[in-house]
Formats: structure tokens, C-alpha cells, sequence
């Protein structure tokens, strides 16, 4: 232990004398954060709205209110029929047409039911369906509160668990703690025997009483309290900064935490074995690794939308299920006795990986 331990401080004063991997390994994340629990998103906001206005009416003018002032539309425009409307969805300057017939406020007055038409631009299919759904929301609010089935012929009565808001930052930051650690670890893990190799110092240790599985578990465990701290400060933006709760228990979502760097570190191993340079091991965690998790893990895209021949993929993909168990602790506050399963093949895939890298890696390697 007390070899591993003079290792381990080895790879830390390398750090601190390395502004630019500091910087990496601490600054990085959070800036990342920033950047994608801004930018990765699904929410739409202040839709381009035109709005054909046959009517001219008070409730007419009430009801584009209500549109504008909701957060979700801008009122771009009024016009009077519905050509003139659908010339600027043409052109772009208006993402959705509310078209207000002759008479509507009149048939409110009278209690009679009225349809109102609602046109969006669908060459963006994900924000033409959320803003059609915002669209409905406020046009169904309109008739409950006119007593009038004005947008909808029944009034449904919804409710959402887990997410009430229905803020996508609460689904995606958890996700982007799990893709930040997996970049952050497996990226150095991977260059840490590469790098020994390139400056020569490979040699060095060989001469050492250190043993092989000493000197790996020297060069790992470094990075693997890297990513503990990562994941400490990134949680903290995340629950102050952001607001997304986290309902389940810490000490759990730790403790799978370094089930999951079994994983991470164990492919960064795997990849420092199979390439010869730092610049071959960054390319190959990123295109042979990184981008397929994050594109079948369910980061991104549904998992259930993907092609039946695609989904049996999923399994062999580690971040799936760091990012069922995330998600849960942050947002169902539930515990291991749901989500076992997942913390099952997530040990059994670390173990697995961990194994066949220090099969492949000696003492005295390249």
C-alpha cells in the first residue's frame, strides 16, 4: 500500500504542475455544465406567432394576450385573413398561425362553441409538436375559463409525476454528469501509461519493487478521486445553480459513482493497452467509445424510438445504465430496490472491462 500510495501522489503533483490538465480535470466540467445545462434543451420558447384576426373583437384581442404573455409565443404580427398569415410561415418569420374566425366574439357571448385553427411549421418536427402542445394548453385554459369548448371538445385533466415543471434541464443535467465523468476519466486513464511510454519514464518504474497491479492501480486511482471531485462540484452546480432536485439519497449516488469508474477507468486501461500514443488513445476513446454511448445510451434519443435491431445494442453500453440509476436518485428519489437491475449489469460490465484491461496490461508493457 505504501507504494501505491507514493504512486498515487506521483500522479497528483503531476497534475498540479500541469496548468492546462488542471484546468481539464477541474475547470472543464464546470464550464461543460454551464454550456450544455443551457444548451442541451427540448423546451421552446418564445415561438414566432402571426395571428389572423377575422374577428377584431375584445375576446380576440384577449386571447392574443393571453398568447404573448405567456412566455412560450411572440407576437410577431396580426393580419386579417389567413393567406396573408401563411406567407410569413413561408418565409420564416413565424414558426405557428392562430387564425381567429369572424364571429368568435360573438359565439363567446352567446355560449355557442367556436373553432379556432392553429397552423405550424413543421420542417423542425420536435418544436412544431411541443409548441402545438403549448399552443392546445393555453387555448383549453381559454374555454375553462369562458365556460366555452373553445380548442378542445373535452377537458382533460392532467397531471405529471417526477417532473412537474416539465423542464428538460431536470432530465438532461443528470445525464451530463454522467457524460462529463465518463469524457473526463476515461480520457486520462487512457493516456496515463501512454504518457509514461512517450517521456520514457515507462522504464523507470519497471525497475521499481512496484508490482504490475500496483503500478495500474497507482496510475487509476489518481483519476478515479478526479472524478469524485468532479461529480462533488458538478452536483453542486447542479442543485444551486440549476435547481435540479435531488431527491434521493447522496451517499448512494456516490456509491454507484465508483461502481461506475469501475467502467471508465477500466476502458480507459483497456484503450492505453491497445494504442501507442496519447494523440491514438484520445481518437480512439472519443470515435470508437464516446460517440457510440452517447448515442445509444439513451442521452440523447429514446431508446424505445430507436430500430428493434438497434435496441439489443443498448445493453453493452455502460452510460444506459449510469443514466437510469441519475435520473432516479435526482428526480424519483427512489432507492436501490428499484433500480437494481441496472446497478447489477453496471458492476458486472466495470468488473468485466477492469479484468480484460489488466489482462492485457503488465508491469512491463510496451
Amino acid at each position: 500500500m505504501r507504494r501505491i500510495a507514493f504512486l498515487v501522489w506521483k500522479e497528483l503533483i503531476e497534475l498540479r504542475r500541469d496548468p492546462r490538465l488542471f484546468a481539464v480535470v477541474i475547470v472543464a466540467p464546470i464550464v461543460q455544465l454551464f454550456a450544455l445545462g443551457y444548451a442541451a434543451t427540448t423546451d421552446v420558447r418564445d415561438v414566432p406567432l402571426v395571428v389572423a384576426d377575422a374577428d377584431r373583437s375584445q375576446h380576440s384581442r384577449e386571447l392574443m394576450r393571453r398568447f404573448d404573455a405567456s412566455g412560450s409565443f411572440t407576437l410577431v404580427a396580426v393580419v386579417s385573413d389567413a393567406a396573408e398569415a401563411g406567407r410569413y410561415l413561408e418565409d420564416g418569420r413565424a414558426w405557428m398561425v392562430l387564425a381567429i374566425p369572424q364571429g368568435f366574439g360573438a359565439a363567446i357571448v352567446a355560449g355557442r362553441p367556436e373553432t379556432l385553427q392553429l397552423v405550424a411549421d413543421g420542417s423542425d418536427s420536435n418544436s412544431a409538436g411541443v409548441s402545438l402542445g403549448y399552443a392546445n394548453r393555453l387555448l383549453m385554459e381559454y374555454a375553462r375559463e369562458t365556460g366555452q369548448p373553445t380548442g378542445a371538445a373535452i377537458e382533460p385533466q392532467v397531471r405529471v409525476w417526477f417532473n412537474p415543471r416539465l423542464e428538460s434541464r431536470d432530465f438532461m443535467i443528470p445525464g451530463i454528469v454522467a457524460l462529463l465523468l465518463l469524457v473526463i476519466t476515461t480520457n486520462l486513464s487512457s493516456m496515463a501509461i501512454v504518457r509514461e511510454r512517450e517521456l520514457g519514464t515507462l522504464e523507470q518504474l519497471n525497475v521499481t519493487p512496484l508490482r504490475g497491479l500496483e503500478l495500474i492501480v497507482g496510475k487509476l486511482l489518481p483519476y478515479g478521486l478526479v472524478g469524485l471531485i468532479d461529480v462533488a462540484l458538478v452536483l453542486t452546480v447542479a442543485t444551486l445553480w440549476f435547481e435540479v432536485p435531488l431527491r434521493g439519497s447522496v451517499l448512494l449516488l456516490f456509491g454507484l459513482t465508483g461502481i461506475y469508474l469501475l467502467s471508465t477507468l477500466g476502458l480507459g486501461l483497456f484503450v492505453s493497452t491497445i494504442s501507442s500514443t496519447q494523440q491514438q488513445a484520445m481518437m480512439t476513446t472519443t470515435f470508437l467509445f464516446f460517440m457510440p454511448m452517447v448515442y445509444l445510451s439513451g442521452f440523447i434519443f429514446p431508446i424505445e424510438n430507436m430500430p428493434a435491431a438497434i435496441q439489443p445494442v443498448t445493453y453493452l453500453i455502460p452510460l444506459r445504465y449510469f443514466l437510469v440509476i441519475l435520473r432516479s436518485i435526482f428526480l424519483k428519489g427512489v432507492g436501490l430496490e428499484t433500480f437494481w437491475p441496472e446497478a447489477l449489469a453496471l458492476t458486472g460490465w466495470g468488473v468485466g472491462i477492469l479484468t480484460l484491461a489488466l489482462a492485457r496490461s503488465s508491469k512491463r508493457a510496451g
